[in-house]
C-alpha cells in the first residue's frame, strides 16, 4: 500500500495542477493538513486484498480526499456547524475569510471529478466510479446527510432518525471508497453491494464513535472544536445513553470485521488491521 507521506506527495502534486491563487492557497492548506486518510487507505487496501496493484486507485483515492476535504471545509463554516478549530490548527474560514473557504470547498469538490477521470482502468469502470462518487457525495448522499442534520431540530429525533443522518452524511463517504475499489478490482456487482453496506456500517460505527469522544475527549485531544456538545446536539449518545452506544459501536465493527473475513478470494489481514486500529482511536 502507498506509504502515508507518499500519499500527501500525490495530492500536493495533484494541486499543483491547479492555477496559482488564493483559493488553491486555501485548498492545499485544508487537503494537506493531514488527518486520519481513512478512506483512500480503506480504496488501497481492498485493491491490495484483491491481488491488485494499490496504485490503480490513485486518482479515486485523491478524489475522496478531496470531496472529504471540502465537506469538512463547508461544515465547519458559521452557516453550519461554525467551528473555529479543524486537525488543530484553525479552520478555512478563520485560516482565510469566508468567502475564500466556500470557493475552496467548491474548487476541491470540482477538481475531484477531474482526478477520478484520469483513473488508469477501462472507460467503463472509470465511468462507473465517477457516477459512483457522484452519487454517494452529492444530494442523495452526503449532502442529503448534512440536510438532515441541519434540519433535526425542526423534528423528534429518535436513534432511527440519527441513524439515517449518519448513514448519508458518514456512510455515505466510508461505503464509496470500499464498492470503487470492488470495480476496480474487476468483481461482480452483488461483490460490491456487500462492500457497500459494510462501508455503511463502518460509517455507523465510527459516527458513534465520534459521538462518544465529543463527550470523553477534549478539544485538545480532538484536535477540533466540540461542537456537538457545544450546541447541545442531538447524538447516539444522547438517545441511546453512553454504555449503549459503546456496545452498539463495538458490534458494528466486530460485524465488519467477520465480513471481511468471509469474502471470498479476498486476503483481509491488512484491512482488519486498520478496523481494529480505528476500533480503538481516541481523536
Amino acid at each position: 500500500m502507498m506509504k502515508k507521506n507518499e500519499f500527501e506527495q500525490l495530492l500536493n502534486e495533484k494541486l499543483d495542477k491547479v492555477t496559482d491563487s488564493r483559493v488553491r492557497d486555501a485548498m492545499r492548506y485544508s487537503l494537506t493538513a493531514g488527518g486520519k486518510r481513512i478512506r483512500p487507505t480503506l480504496l488501497y487496501l481492498v485493491l491490495e486484498g484483491y491481488g491488485e496493484d494499490p496504485a490503480l486507485g490513485n486518482e479515486t483515492a485523491c478524489a475522496l480526499e478531496m470531496i472529504h476535504t471540502y465537506s469538512l471545509i463547508h461544515d465547519d463554516l458559521p452557516a453550519m456547524d461554525n467551528d473555529d478549530l479543524r486537525r488543530g490548527r484553525p479552520t478555512n474560514h478563520k485560516q482565510f475569510d469566508e468567502a475564500t473557504a466556500i470557493l475552496a470547498g467548491d474548487g476541491l469538490l470540482t477538481e475531484a471529478f477531474a482526478c477520478a477521470s484520469e483513473t488508469h482502468a477501462s472507460a467503463d469502470k472509470v465511468l462507473k466510479c465517477i457516477r459512483m462518487l457522484a452519487q454517494s457525495a452529492g444530494p442523495s448522499g452526503m449532502v442529503y446527510g448534512q440536510c438532515l442534520d441541519i434540519n433535526e431540530d425542526k423534528n423528534v429525533m429518535n436513534f432511527e432518525d440519527i441513524r439515517k443522518v449518519y448513514k448519508y452524511k458518514t456512510g455515505c463517504l466510508l461505503s464509496v471508497p470500499l464498492a470503487m475499489a470492488s470495480v476496480l478490482a474487476g468483481r461482480d456487482e452483488e461483490t460490491t453491494k456487500q462492500w457497500e453496506q459494510i462501508g455503511f456500517d463502518l460509517g455507523l460505527a465510527f459516527q458513534i464513535q465520534d459521538d462518544i469522544l465529543d463527550v470523553t475527549a477534549t478539544a485538545e485531544e480532538l484536535g477540533k472544536s466540540n461542537s456537538d456538545e457545544r450546541n447541545d446536539k442531538v447524538t447516539s449518545v444522547t438517545t441511546l445513553g453512553m454504555d449503549v452506544a459503546r456496545r452498539l459501536m463495538n458490534s458494528l465493527y466486530e460485524d465488519c470485521l467477520r465480513r471481511c473475513a468471509e469474502m471470498p478470494g479476498f486476503r483481509e489481514e491488512k484491512i482488519s488491521e486498520l478496523i481494529r486500529s480505528v476500533m480503538i482511536r481516541t481523536y
